[in-house]
């Protein structure tokens, strides 16, 4: 049977928290406790660190492990960075009963994370790697899919811009997984809400990273009133660790990651046999859970001899 993404269990949504508290409708100061103003964004990679293959992305559960666990490997043959983009597992949008809005809400681990990225954010842009913020549901009844209107939509776009502008992050990826759509008296899912808040985050983001964890109501509500946003999303990628599943939305191959591994969980037989898949069927995207902060190099080597035809090399 297939392991439905995150046994991610939600100590993130409910550990002793610093909020970042910006309500729906509220003009626009992204809540910072202590962080300093969006340095200059980092330099792109250089031209010799180039790289052939799929994007490999590393989502990282900050309440256990580090976010420089992503940039501790590299590739045997030329040096390279095995990961490309890493992923901050995660930040929640949070219900406030009292005046029926969503909000951004960071627990004390993620808070931790952003307020230090000078040293724990930057060193990993400074190698040309893109650090995303990913944002899931919290048991509260808040999701994605079920803003009442295009207004209130557009208040938590404008939240999650500002807070990738406070803390100098490269995106932010949506994962609609425990909403509890309903709870505290939220309405369900309705066609217009995702529709909404894509289509104001990206006018808010042109030039950011906007991705898609495929799954929940939120994954199937793309296309509203003539309006598809489909388009908007950088990438998209299957829930599902240890399988193949291709995301239905209508990106091209490049953007997308039909593969799915657990680190230490999936099998090497396994992650090999996807990452050969991968770049078999000519997909651009290969995705990974969990990076810890043990010496995962057989791991990663799994699927970087198939992706990139090297092994990957642990540095501590």
């Amino acid at each position: 049977m297939l392991t439905l993404v995150r046994s991610r269990v939600r100590t993130a949504a409910l550990a002793l928290s610093a909020v970042v508290a910006l309500a729906v409708g509220a003009t626009a100061t992204t809540a910072t406790t202590g962080a300093a103003a969006a340095p200059a964004p980092a330099p792109a990679p250089s031209a010799a660190a180039a790289k052939q293959g799929p994007t490999s992305v590393a989502y990282v559960e900050v309440n256990n492990n580090s976010m420089l666990n992503v940039g501790k490997y590299t590739l045997a043959g030329g040096g390279d960075n095995v990961f490309d983009v890493a992923v901050i597992f995660a930040a929640n949008i949070n219900y406030d009963t009292g005046t029926k809005t969503a909000y951004l809400h960071f627990n004390e681990n993620v808070q931790r994370v952003l307020d230090n990225a000078a040293t724990q954010i930057r060193p990993l842009q400074q190698k040309g790697i893109k650090v995303l913020l990913s944002v899931l549901g919290n048991h509260q009844g808040a999701g994605f899919a079920n803003f009442p209107s295009q207004q209130a939509a557009s208040a938590f776009a404008k939240q999650l811009s500002d807070a990738v502008a406070t803390y100098g992050l490269d995106g932010i990826d949506f994962d609609d997984e425990y909403a509890q759509y309903g709870t505290n008296g939220t309405g369900q899912p309705n066609a217009s809400s995702f529709v909404h808040l894509m289509t104001a985050l990206r006018a808010n983001m042109p030039n950011k990273i906007i991705s898609l964890y495929n799954i929940g109501p939120a994954a199937s509500r793309l296309s509203y009133g003539g309006v598809d946003v489909s388009s908007k999303f950088d990438y998209a990628w299957n829930p599902y660790y240890g399988s193949w599943q291709v995301p239905g939305i209508a990106l091209p191959k490049s953007k997308l990651s039909p593969a799915a591994v657990e680190i230490g969980r999936t099998s090497q037989t396994t992650t090999a046999d996807l990452a050969r898949r991968t770049v078999s069927e000519a997909y651009g995207v290969f995705l990974t859970y969990n990076l810890d902060g043990a010496n995962r190099s057989a791991d990663v080597s799994a699927f970087t001899r198939q992706l990139y035809g090297s092994d990957a090399v642990y540095t501590p």
